[in-house]
C-alpha cells in the first residue's frame, strides 16, 4: 500500500461519526507534547500520566494542546500508561454529550471554548430541513464559519467601505495634496 492510500484510510477511519467507548477505554484531554510521539494528558479525575501515539496515525494526524482522546490502557506501562485509540472531534464531543457519556470535568471546563457551548453541538449536528429551497441551506451552511481553518501566522485585517468617503472621490476625484 503507498504512503497515500495509507494516509486516506487513516483520516478517513479518524474522521467516522461514529465513536464507541468501552468499559476499559477513557477519555482524556491533552496537556502538552513533551516530544517521541508521546503526550501529556489529564483524566476527568485529575490524574496525569503520559500516552502514546499509535504507529498509523504518526505524520498523518496531529494533535495539539487542548484536544481529547480515547486512550486504551497499558497494563505494563509505568510512565506511559495508555495508547491513543481515537482522537475526538467537534462532531464527536458533541454525539458523546448527546448520549451522556462526555465527564462532567470537561464540560464545566471554561478553557475549553468550542466544546462548552451546547448550542454549537446542536446546530453542528442538525441537519437542513429538506424543505428548505437551495437558497437557504446556502445561507445556513455560510453563516456557520466555526469550523473554518484560521492561521494565526498571518496578520488579520478588516476592510470597511463607506459610501460617503467612495461618492466624494467620484464628484471631485482623487484628493492629492503638496509634494
Amino acid at each position: 500500500m503507498s504512503q497515500a492510500t495509507k494516509r486516506k484510510h487513516v483520516v478517513k477511519e479518524v474522521l467516522e461519526d461514529s465513536v464507541t467507548l468501552s468499559e476499559q477505554q477513557q477519555i482524556v484531554q491533552v496537556l502538552g507534547s513533551p516530544g517521541n510521539n508521546l503526550h501529556e494528558v489529564e483524566t476527568d479525575e485529575g490524574q496525569k500520566f503520559l500516552v502514546s501515539m499509535p504507529t498509523k496515525f504518526r505524520k498523518n494526524i496531529w494533535i495539539k494542546r487542548g484536544d481529547f482522546l480515547i486512550v486504551d490502557p497499558i497494563k505494563e506501562g509505568e510512565k506511559v500508561k495508555a495508547e491513543i485509540a481515537c482522537i475526538l472531534y467537534k462532531d464527536h464531543i458533541c454525539y458523546l454529550k448527546k448520549v451522556g457519556l462526555w465527564p462532567e470535568k470537561f464540560a464545566a471546563d471554561p478553557t475549553v471554548n468550542h466544546t462548552s457551548d451546547k448550542n454549537s453541538c446542536d446546530e453542528a449536528t442538525s441537519l437542513p430541513d429538506p424543505e428548505n429551497s437551495e437558497d437557504e441551506v446556502s445561507q445556513i451552511d455560510s453563516e456557520d464559519d466555526s469550523d473554518l481553518f484560521v492561521n494565526t501566522n498571518r496578520a488579520s485585517y478588516t476592510y470597511i467601505a463607506s459610501e460617503e468617503d467612495s461618492s466624494e472621490e467620484e464628484e471631485h476625484g482623487p484628493q492629492h495634496g503638496p509634494k
